[in-house]
Parts: C-alpha cells; sequence; structure tokens
C-alpha cells in the first residue's frame, strides 16, 4: 500500500473514531512520542498537550453528535518519514435534534513511526464569511 493510501486511511479512522465519539480510539491516531497540537475553529480551541487535547473532544462530543464526515478536497505532501495533508469537508452534525453542515478546512501534520502514520497536529477552520471572492482580507 502506498504512503499516501495509508496517510488518507488516518483520516477515515478519525472519521469513524469522531462519529462514535470513541475518545481512546481517537487519541491513538495522534503520536505519543512528540508534542502533539490541536486547533480548532472555536476561540479557545487552542490546544498543546494530550489531556487539553482529549477535553477538546470530550467537550466537541457533549455539544454535538457527528455523524458524517465529508471529504471534498485532498492534498498530500510528504518528505521522507513527515506529511502534511490540506484537506477540505464538511461535518454533518446534530445537535439538539437539528442538523447541521459545517464547512472545515484542515490541515494535518502526520510523522512515520513503527505503529505506522501518527498525526502531531490538526488545524481545523472556516472560511471567513466577511470576505469577499478575490478579496485578501474579511473587510465587513
Amino acid at each position: 500500500m502506498s504512503d499516501e493510501t495509508l496517510i488518507l486511511d488516518t483520516f477515515e479512522e478519525y472519521a469513524q473514531a469522531y462519529c462514535a465519539k470513541d475518545l481512546p480510539r481517537l487519541m491513538e491516531l495522534f503520536d505519543a512520542d512528540s508534542n502533539i497540537s490541536v486547533i480548532g475553529t472555536g476561540a479557545d480551541e487552542i490546544c498543546a498537550t494530550r489531556s487539553a487535547i482529549e477535553t477538546l473532544f470530550t467537550r466537541n462530543f457533549s455539544d454535538a453528535t457527528t455523524k458524517q464526515f465529508e471529504w471534498h478536497w485532498r492534498q498530500v505532501t510528504q518528505a521522507g518519514d513527515a506529511a502534511v495533508v490540506a484537506a477540505t469537508l464538511n461535518i454533518h452534525l446534530e445537535i439538539g435534534g437539528d442538523a447541521l453542515s459545517v464547512p472545515i478546512r484542515w490541515s494535518v501534520g502526520l510523522v512515520r513511526r513503527s505503529a505506522g502514520w501518527k498525526w502531531t497536529h490538526r488545524h481545523a477552520s472556516s472560511a471567513a464569511g466577511g470576505q469577499k471572492s478575490g478579496a485578501a482580507y474579511p473587510t465587513e
């Protein structure tokens, strides 16, 4: 199996674990041998320790039920035992009985370990709503 396939397989595993609210399975994707970090879409979602990331995911799981990760575009850039994946997706959620689809942009840093490709960083963002197409900055 190619490295790119193995790397992208971690995205499917992440999606399945996240939708199942399976914190141990989700955290298994992150590298245990290095500093890890997660930046989410919320203003306070900046985590640089395993325990902070677990707390963030636990809060996310209590706030909503994720039904599906719908991948749109993914690009893998690899240099030896390190890789970065840029991705766009929609996350389909249920919050208080209401369905919600959230468009997200991701970047994920990974390292190759003996146990496979492990995540060292995940950054999520949503496009600036006040930014016009073709504009460099949100001005509204």
